[in-house]
This record gives C-alpha cells, structure tokens and sequence, in this order.
C-alpha cells in the first residue's frame, strides 16, 4: 500500500493582476485530499509563466531569481513535511505549512484529520481486518460529513474541541432534508462518525465524547422473506432465460443456506467439507462480523451445487447490482409482490426455512452468524409471534 504522498504546486491568481499587468503566485499544497494555498508573496508577467514546468520560461534575470525563489519554497515546504513524518505520528496540511512558516504544530486536531488517520490505517488493514467495502463506506462517510460542514458553516472542516450535540442532530436533519436518506442509513453513518470520534478520544485529541448523550433514532423495520408458497412457487418454475435461471437458482441456494451475497460470491469448493456427522457442510470466513460461518448442507441446496458442478467457480458469478435487477424481472413473472433482494433470502432462510420449522432462535443465531442472539430476536421477534399464533390457533381447533 502506497503512503499519501505530499502535493506542491504554483498557481498564478490572473484575477489579482496589479498595475504592472503581474499577476501574484501562490503556492498549493496538498497532503491527505485536504489543501492548504498560501500566497508566495511573488509576482510575475503571465505570459512568461510555464504551468507545465511551474516556473517562469523567458529567460531574464529576473525570471531567474524567481525560479530560484520559487526552488527554494518547494524544498522548504517538502523539508517541513519530511521532519513532520519523523517528529509525529500525525499531522495534515495545516501542520505542513505551520511547520514551513516556522510556528508551533496546532495542538487542536480537526474532525477530517481524525478521519483521514482512521481511513489511512484501514486502507492499509485491508484484507488483513477490513473489507474494500467497509473502507469505502467510511470514506463516503467522511465525504457526506464535509458536504453537510460546508452546507452548514461554509466551511468543510471543524475542530474536534468545536463539535457537540447540535452538530449531530443538524447533521442527521441534513441528511434527510437535503440528501434525501432513510433513517436507518443516516444512522449508519452517524455510528461510523462516531467511531472516529472514539479514535480522536483514544488518540488523546479530545478529553470528552461529545456525543456521549447521543441516542439514534429508533427504525422500525419489516422483515421481508418468501413465505413457503412463494419459494416452492420460484423452486418450480422453469425460466426460459437462462441469466434468469441462474439468479433464481442462487437466490434458492442461499434460502437453505443463509450465506450472504459476499460469502455466496466468493464461494469455492473448499468451503465445502465433510462435517463431523460424516454430512457436507459450508464452511467460510466472513469479513462482516471476523466469524467463521459454519451451515450444514441441507439437501435442497446441494442438489443446485450439484447443477453447476461443471464450473470452474462453485456457483455463477454475477454482480450484486445484476443480481438484484434480475430478481425483480424473477418476481414480476411469479407475480409476488414483495420487492425482493438478495439480503431476501437470508431473511427466507431464518424465518420460513429455520423457525417456522420449530429451530429455536439460538441455533438461527449461530447460523446466521450474528454476534449475539439479541441482534437475532430483535429482527425476527415477529416472525416467532405468527408462529405461536399459528399453533395457538391449530392448538384450539383441536380443544374445541
């Protein structure tokens, strides 16, 4: 992984031209995605200027000592960014041209320099702790945090002793108003915020969580899956486009399986091993939770395995976004009305599969890989209700 390198470079304000018909110099650095520009204090004819070679063209003597100025800017600048690489763990652009101008390192850290040294360590952890999905989350994250500050204080930074309460709850109205986000996003976000508000606490950045008192809003959401008459309906139907079939077949392997749509993707033959009751079983590291998910092979799935075992991949290789768009093709011609997604058959797979067949909530937990039983009974409690009221209703036929 390729460190953030430092950017320098020369722009000439042709909007400032004084007198003389010069136009003033300024130098832009750039560390991190974050500028700084600051005047050089230099002046000169733009029409000997070279953007290219970012120094003057015609040759003169005054030309030359601006060259020479301009040299000597550019190895000071790249002096006081190679002393901070070795003085500190941490710095950004504004410390570079501190350190340039000779005054002391801002001892007050900003909301984006806490998360570009959250985002930096993750880039280089993945693979190793992090998924390139979960890095780009954070990024777009960072990103909607700059776009709200310079929505809201014109100004696309804020430092870290400057944040509170309000800035929180202006900047989930933001997201709703302006960028037109559900709540249950806007929460995710605010709790990728809030992880690197935890960094600059464990960082020493700030003495106190200034979101301590911060409680997200409550989402009320509903579990959407197949009942069994809309999944025996997809497991017998023969689609006459092939891509179709495809998607529906994998869409019905992760219904008996739960996997989801990254661990189905990436599913080789080796994920499948012998378990110790002598049955198959999947096994598969998940980069969501760091757990090891481990499904026995249930029948129905093994026989789609066993419908692509000519392919050198295990299953169809599709993206998420097709597969999506050709689910809703699938569930237009069955006529279920539900809008269906991947994430639609891990639903499927816990409730019609799992609980409406009397497995109890511990064992859809550890299936699913949740890292508590409470995130499972907290999604699926009312699927268990129907189910009780099922057997109550069944329960007083027979008393009656």
């Amino acid at each position: 992984m390729k460190p953030m390198n430092l950017s320098i470079l020369f722009l000439l304000r042709r909007n400032r031209t004084n007198e003389k018909g010069f136009c003033p110099i300024e130098c832009r650095i750039t560390f991190h995605k974050l500028r700084k520009p600051f005047s050089t204090g230099l002046f000169i004819n733009p029409d000997h200027w070279n953007s290219k070679k970012q120094k003057a063209h015609a040759l003169s003597p005054e030309n030359e000592v601006l060259n020479n100025q301009l040299s000597l800017i550019r190895q000071k600048v790249n002096q006081a960014f190679l002393i901070l690489k070795i003085q500190k763990d941490t710095f950004d652009v504004e410390d570079i041209y501190l350190q340039y101008k000779g005054e002391n390192i801002r001892t007050e850290k900003s909301l984006l320099e806490a998360y570009n040294l959250h985002n930096v360590r993750m880039k280089k952890l993945i693979g190793i702790e992090y998924s390139e999905s979960t890095y780009k989350k954070f990024e777009e994250s960072k990103n909607h945090i700059k776009s709200f500050m310079k929505h809201k204080i014109g100004s696309s930074n804020i430092l870290l002793k400057d944040l509170n309460m309000k800035f929180l709850h202006d900047f989930d109205y933001y997201m709703k108003v302006e960028k037109k986000l559900k709540q249950v996003t806007i929460n995710k976000h605010i709790e990728r915020l809030r992880k690197i508000i935890k960094l600059a606490l464990a960082e020493g950045f700030l003495e106190r969580d200034p979101f301590l008192l911060f409680s997200p809003k409550k989402i009320i959401t509903e579990v959407i899956y197949l009942n069994t008459e809309e999944l025996k309906l997809m497991e017998k139907y023969s689609f006459s486009q092939e891509r179709l079939q495809k998607v529906a077949d994998m869409f019905i392997f992760c219904c008996y399986t739960g996997l989801p749509y990254q661990e189905m993707a990436s599913l080789k033959h080796e994920n499948i091993i012998q378990g110790f009751d002598g049955k198959k079983w999947i096994q598969i590291y998940r980069q969501k939770t760091k757990k090891t998910l481990t499904i026995p092979l249930l029948r129905k799935a093994e026989d789609i395995l066993l419908k692509y075992e000519q392919n050198i991949e295990i299953l169809p290789v599709i993206s998420n976004q097709h597969f999506n768009s050709f689910l809703k093709e699938i569930a237009e011609i069955l006529g279920i009305k539900k809008r269906i997604t991947h994430h639609t058959a891990r639903k499927t797979f816990a409730s019609t599969v799992l609980l409406y067949n009397d497995i109890s909530m511990e064992i859809v937990s550890e299936l699913l890989g949740h890292s508590n039983i409470r995130v499972t009974q907290k999604h699926y409690a009312k699927v268990v209700q129907r189910k009780v009221s099922e057997q109550m209703i069944n329960l007083d036929k027979k008393l009656n």
